[in-house]
């Protein structure tokens, strides 16, 4: 079993910069992949980014809505992910959930929460104008 645990939410301005963290213990795996969603209040959970975990390659996939702005990262000796969030908008605004998934996932599927196997509780971001 996998435990992650997400942190680094809070209150920002629009155009600020925030930065989560998704420590991931328990049983991991050599291949897999990481993800980034986010749930905002009446909205379905969508997809915000993705990072392979290969022995040697760490692609990475985002939204459309956050490419340019977001990027995740990795740091393997931690098994922890990041999501850098650079020129927030109040629209980011939302709980933000780590999850992983025990294979590398094909491109087709990694954008799909029913792919992933574990979740975090969430970290709140929130946005202001």
């Amino acid at each position: 079993q996998v435990q992650l645990v997400e942190s680094g939410g809070g209150l920002v301005q629009a155009g600020g910069s925030l930065r989560l963290s998704c420590a991931a213990s328990g049983r991991t795996f050599s291949s897999y992949t990481m993800g980034w969603f986010r749930q905002a209040p009446g909205k379905e959970r969508e997809f915000v980014a993705a990072i392979n975990w290969n022995w040697s390659a760490s692609d990475t996939y985002y939204a459309e809505t956050v490419k340019g702005r977001f990027t995740i990262s990795r740091d393997n000796a931690k098994n922890t992910v990041y999501l850098q969030m650079n020129s927030l908008k109040p629209e980011d605004t939302a709980v933000y959930f780590c999850a992983a998934s025990r294979f590398v996932l094909r491109r087709s599927t990694l954008y799909s929460e029913r792919t992933y196997d574990y979740w975090g509780q969430g970290t709140q971001v929130t946005v202001s104008s």
